[in-house]
């Protein structure tokens, strides 16, 4: 079973913008025809799927990193995801992520790490050092973001 980016999986995470990348991490997911969550469905929504060995259903958003699991064929992810997480960055983007300027996707990405910085801070399961090096990298990417997309 793929675990991949199951905590926090940074280093792929701008991969996870990308629709088709997030279906890919369906590939044991329990849901296929007939359904209203389907890969491709779960995909477009937001979702990369997280199983455990307890949970083979969980779905996080890799923006706002709501977690859902105890999915059933008829659930629709988009209404889950807006009812159990309304103020999600991901579903308020209206357009294409191909189609945001640098200065918007700038802005997009600074609220996921600042979403995924306090998710860090309120568990505290990870050692300090851990925290401080991923703050470090964080800060880095956002760096190298910043000069690639607007000194080229």
């Amino acid at each position: 079973r793929k675990k991949k980016n199951k905590e926090n999986g940074l280093e792929t995470v701008h991969n996870m913008y990308n629709v088709d990348m997030r279906e890919l991490s369906f590939v044991d997911w329990p849901f296929r025809e007939d359904c209203n969550c389907t890969p491709e469905k779960m995909a477009q929504a937001g979702f990369i799927h997280c199983p455990t060995d307890h949970e083979p259903d969980v779905a996080r958003c890799f923006y706002c990193l709501i977690e859902l699991e105890g999915w059933e064929p008829d659930d629709d992810p988009w209404s889950e995801h807006e009812k159990r997480s309304p103020n999600c960055g991901f579903l308020k983007m209206k357009k294409d992520f191909t189609e945001l300027t640098v200065a918007e996707f700038f802005n997009l990405e600074k609220e996921r790490l600042k979403v995924y910085l306090v998710r860090i801070i309120k568990t505290l399961s990870i050692p300090l050092s851990d925290f401080v090096q991923r703050l470090f990298f964080f800060f880095n990417l956002l760096f190298i973001l910043f000069f690639f997309f607007f000194f080229p």
